[in-house]
């Protein structure tokens, strides 16, 4: 059995002194590939995504600005997101989005920066992976007016059933982690329950949010098959086939840039 983590951290200074160690138990574990989120400590350190993509053969590489980082953002900035985007290792612009729970950034800032970076990722024929929290509405207007006719990835799902469906029409893959293995997560498994197979991905998310049993730990690829399991009895399947179908979904995501209209038609709720 093989699976993608589609959403790590593995640039994050926690993994400083074993990473070695780390991509070593995710291979035990059945990753196969890891898609490493090149946000990094901000504006200008918007490279080492990239840097360990060329180190580690299972490692594939995003470029962004966080909305954490909104502020730090200048025309330099995307300028040089342009060029990073045209990197071979380079198979998405993100995370990028809205934070309204921190707000580390004014809000009008991260607007504006999230919808230079979606033009950007359009003149790339790039998909964009999302960061959202506390900014559902905003997020989902400004996609509906920058993005679209394009899919991306809802990192880190964990709305309500309502909201998948919001995601979904708009062409998105969701992608469930740790969360989904934490007891008050109800209304997130009854959102999990009504994503079509090839809309669905997997993901750590780590160092952060890692799965029951490891909770409190820093999490890691490796731990992503707790999630899988968790995932699969939600779905009444098992681990198997939610590796199979979230690894052809995560291939089809980074070959190719899919229109909407591709996903919508088989969605559930059209």
């Amino acid at each position: 059995m093989k699976l993608v983590d589609s959403h790590c951290h593995l640039d994050h200074e926690k993994y400083q002194g074993d990473l070695d160690a780390v991509l070593e138990r995710a291979a035990a574990s059945g990753v196969d590939r890891m898609l490493c989120i090149g946000t990094g400590d901000g504006p200008p350190d918007l490279e080492h995504a990239i840097e360990l993509a060329r180190r580690y053969p299972r490692i594939m590489a995003t470029v962004g600005v966080h909305p954490h980082d909104a502020d730090s953002a200048t025309p330099a900035t995307f300028d040089a997101l342009g060029a990073l985007l045209k990197h071979e290792e380079v198979v998405a612009l993100g995370e990028i989005g809205l934070d309204y729970h921190y707000d580390l950034s004014p809000r009008e800032v991260q607007r504006d920066v999230f919808v230079e970076q979606m033009r950007l990722a359009r003149e790339a024929s790039k998909p964009i992976i999302i960061h959202t929290r506390e900014a559902w509405d905003d997020t989902l207007a400004l996609i509906r007016e920058h993005w679209r006719s394009r899919t991306g990835i809802m990192h880190c799902f964990t709305g309500d059933a309502a909201q998948a469906r919001q995601a979904l029409d708009l062409g998105f893959l969701l992608g469930f982690g740790g969360v989904i293995t934490f007891p008050r997560s109800e209304s997130l498994r009854e959102a999990l329950r009504q994503v079509p197979d090839d809309r669905l991905l997997v993901e750590t998310d780590c160092p952060y949010l890692a799965p029951v049993p490891h909770r409190g730990k820093r999490n890691e690829p490796a731990f992503i098959m707790d999630s899988v399991r968790a995932i699969a009895a939600v779905r009444g399947t098992t681990a198997e086939r939610i590796a199979e179908i979230t690894t052809a979904n995560f291939d089809r995501f980074c070959l190719r840039v899919a229109s909407v209209n591709e996903y919508t038609e088989s969605s559930p709720w059209n």
